[in-house]
């Protein structure tokens, strides 16, 4: 995912976020099926790169920060117009930031992101994500999310279960999955500035939440 993708002040991490992923849907849009395992099954679509990203929002008490992380890699797995699995790997070392404009201040913040204090890159240069079940969301109106997803989330060596709803499009050749994650990152051991592990830090403090905004488009 080519587009893809944090000072200490923001970054609430990683991704950093303070997440909000909130669909409301409408009483005739929420019933939802039984859950699916993800089988795998199917025909696998390649992520396109220049067609996808994977972008951070994430806050802090006096702030807040954004970017984005290019994809290494990635797959979808769909059988007939169903999703029935899919693995991801974000590139931890392509982590930037969008929302400062100057270069020293930016330089400053993607570094502090990069070290041992938030993602440790060196050590840990990529993040995956791969899809244990996928239910379709029974009656789902045109442009809300379709389907229930959940999967494992990997980060510096610790994985955790996450789940979100997605909207999966399926046309001919193409398939495109969007979605707002949210992630506590305090669970992948991500303690810079957490209250979690540090008890009150009044303004210093950062969200252990972030949120990654998905858009990915996979071909035959």
């Amino acid at each position: 995912m080519k587009k893809t993708a944090f000072y200490a002040s923001f970054m609430a991490v990683m991704f950093l976020a303070a997440c909000g992923n909130e669909n409301t849907q409408t009483a005739e849009t929420t019933e939802v099926t039984t859950e699916a395992a993800a089988t795998g099954e199917g025909e696998v679509y390649q992520v396109a790169q220049d067609q996808s990203s994977v972008k951070w929002y994430g806050e802090k008490v006096l702030g807040k920060h954004d970017g984005e992380i290019n994809l290494e890699s990635g797959q979808l797995s769909v059988a007939g117009d169903q999703l029935t699995g899919g693995r991801f790997v974000m590139d931890m070392k392509s982590i930037s930031n969008t929302d400062l404009t100057d270069e020293e201040q930016n330089g400053k913040l993607v570094g502090h992101l990069k070290s041992d204090d938030f993602f440790g890159v060196e050590k840990y240069p990529t993040a995956t994500f791969e899809i244990t079940s996928a239910s379709p969301i029974a009656s789902a109106a045109t442009g809300q999310p379709n389907y229930d997803v959940k999967g494992n989330l990997t980060i510096k060596d610790k994985t955790e279960e996450i789940s979100f709803p997605a909207t999966v499009t399926v046309n001919g050749n193409t398939v495109n999955a969007k979605a707002d994650v949210t992630v506590d990152r305090s669970k992948f051991d991500v303690r810079y500035g957490s209250e979690t592990f540090f008890g009150d830090l009044g303004d210093k403090a950062i969200s252990d939440e972030f949120r990654l905004a998905l858009d990915v488009t996979a071909t035959k």
